[in-house]
């Protein structure tokens, strides 16, 4: 169970350093990259994993942390999606849309860092 975890737990921070590596490598020209979606997705997906894999193990969860880590990971999801179908057809990613995808990622990171 040790091996799944620590699993889940690298793919969530690589998660993580997609979206913001992406949201970093494009900043001065911003747009949505296919690896921010990915990245996106794998932070949602991990870490709804992680919760249960906790739960299952009867670790104590604070549920308010996830609450607001979960809100954000839906705030990033949706707009990486957005930016990266408007990217894909050629149209414009407006600036606030592909700066929300890697500001609201770096949030996230600055919550499960520093919240105890």
């Amino acid at each position: 169970m040790d091996f799944l975890k620590y699993l889940l737990i690298f793919l969530h921070i690589l998660g993580a350093a997609a979206i913001v590596g992406g949201w970093f490598a494009t900043f001065k020209k911003p747009t949505v990259l296919p690896i921010q979606l990915w990245g996106a997705i794998a932070q949602l997906v991990t870490g709804l994993a992680l919760v249960g894999l906790a739960g299952a193990s009867h670790d104590p969860l604070n549920y308010f942390k996830i609450t607001v880590k979960l809100v954000i990971a839906v705030a990033v999801v949706i707009p990486a999606i957005i930016g990266y179908r408007k990217a894909r057809s050629g149209e414009a990613v407006s600036t606030g849309l592909a700066h929300a995808v890697g500001g609201m990622a770096l949030i996230n990171i600055a919550v499960a860092t520093l919240w105890h």
